[in-house]
């Protein structure tokens, strides 16, 4: 499954992007939820304005 996602064109994008991110070590989990919850809110906004 490695040498598909690092040769598959479309996999090798999400794997970039996704998987192989450089990240800093000092990043919390705090961050990492706060995150989430940005991701959230924008998804709420979004489809409030679609429906």
């Amino acid at each position: 499954m490695a040498n598909l996602r690092k040769t598959h064109p479309i996999l090798k994008i999400a794997n970039d992007a996704l998987v192989d991110l450089p990240t800093p070590s000092n990043i919390s989990a705090m961050w990492n939820f706060g995150s989430l919850l940005g991701l959230c809110l924008i998804t709420q906004i979004l489809t409030g304005l679609f429906l």
